[in-house]
């Protein structure tokens, strides 16, 4: 897993891990979590987007941060209240490492 190689570089222990294919987080869940952030920050591939769920469209975060089975991607990283969700190695620098 690319973001576990971070963490481990970095010195890095999550508080908190939880296996997304055993505990999914779906539906108002997801969204409970994501409308409560201040800044949501989504990885895909080699980009990433940011998002302010207090001015943006629900619709729109929601699209990227579901995957394709309605469950919130993996991984989610919360640090303070910025939810990091999916994988981008230039996203995990500027935001973890």
């Amino acid at each position: 897993m690319k973001a576990q190689s971070v963490f481990t570089t970095n010195n890095i222990v999550p508080a908190e891990v939880t296996d997304a294919r055993k505990e999914k987080i779906e539906g108002d869940d997801a969204w409970n979590l994501l409308g409560s952030a201040g800044e949501i920050v989504v990885g895909r591939g080699k980009k990433f987007t940011i998002f302010h769920p207090a001015t943006d469209d629900k619709e729109a975060i929601l699209k990227q941060t579901l995957g394709r089975t309605g469950n919130l991607r993996a991984p989610t990283l919360k640090i303070g209240d910025r939810l990091i969700v999916g994988f981008c190695d230039e996203m995990y620098s500027q935001y973890v490492g």
